[in-house]
């Protein structure tokens, strides 16, 4: 990544003013695609990909269990060709190299300083990109969590399905088993990612809507791992917890 990432990012830049927003993010994926051979290959880490036949035809908000940096870009790749669009924190775009990807790619940055006015932002932003065709997603608990735990889901996603009447897809994995949270070090073996039935958002406010969400992927979590999902209610992991 650290080799490959640059030469990428670059290529990505030159290439973007002749070429479309849609090909610039197939273009993009390629990066994904290879980042996930390369840990098949140099880690052993396979996955499965489950509940593909429920995603719909139409537009739909992803939003998903963050546990690793895997699912970052294993979601967009498997995706394919349908073209997620992320909320980020505005300052990742002035990372080098993937910052720029970003900025170039589209996505929706979001000042979390605002508050109330950031949300009316990403609505706007991210309402365009909808219309453009594009899939928006989002990683509720807001960070990643460690395996076993979750944090408080917040309702950013679901305000905006509500706001704009597109279902979301609610996604469990537990890629944090293999490539843990602040981990360096990887472990073999294979990723379960699970996508679940789309779900309307009429009759919901964002919060009851969260609600639906959460407990889908909780309950998920517990079936792919039982292991570590042991209890009936998953703790609860505070802003600065291990």
């Amino acid at each position: 990544m650290v080799v490959y990432t640059p030469i990428h990012a670059t290529l990505l830049l030159l290439v973007s003013p002749f070429i479309s927003i849609r090909n610039r993010y197939v273009f993009a994926c390629w990066w994904n695609a290879l980042n996930i051979k390369m840990l098949r290959l140099l880690c052993n880490i396979q996955y499965k990909v489950e509940g593909m036949e429920h995603l719909p035809n139409t537009g739909a908000i992803i939003l998903a269990k963050h546990q690793s940096a895997w699912e970052t870009f294993a979601i967009p790749a498997n995706l394919l060709p349908r073209q997620l669009c992320l909320v980020y924190k505005k300052e990742l775009q002035f990372v080098p190299f993937f910052g720029w990807a970003l900025w170039v790619l589209r996505m929706v940055p979001i000042d979390r300083k605002n508050g109330v006015e950031a949300f009316e932002q990403v609505k706007t932003m991210a309402g365009k990109r909808m219309k453009e065709g594009a899939w928006m997603m989002f990683f509720p608990e807001g960070t990643r969590v460690p395996v076993g735990y979750k944090r408080r889901y917040k309702t950013g996603g679901t305000r905006l399905a509500v706001a704009t009447g597109t279902p979301v897809v609610p996604v469990a994995h537990d890629a944090g088993e293999y490539w843990k949270r602040k981990g360096f070090f990887k472990k073999a073996g294979t990723v379960t990612l699970r996508f679940g039935p789309p779900i309307s958002p009429e009759g919901h406010d964002a919060d009851s809507l969260m609600k639906v969400v959460e407990d889908w992927i909780e309950s998920e979590m517990h079936n792919i791992s039982p292991h570590r999902y042991n209890s009936a209610e998953t703790p609860l992991v505070g802003k600065g917890d291990n």
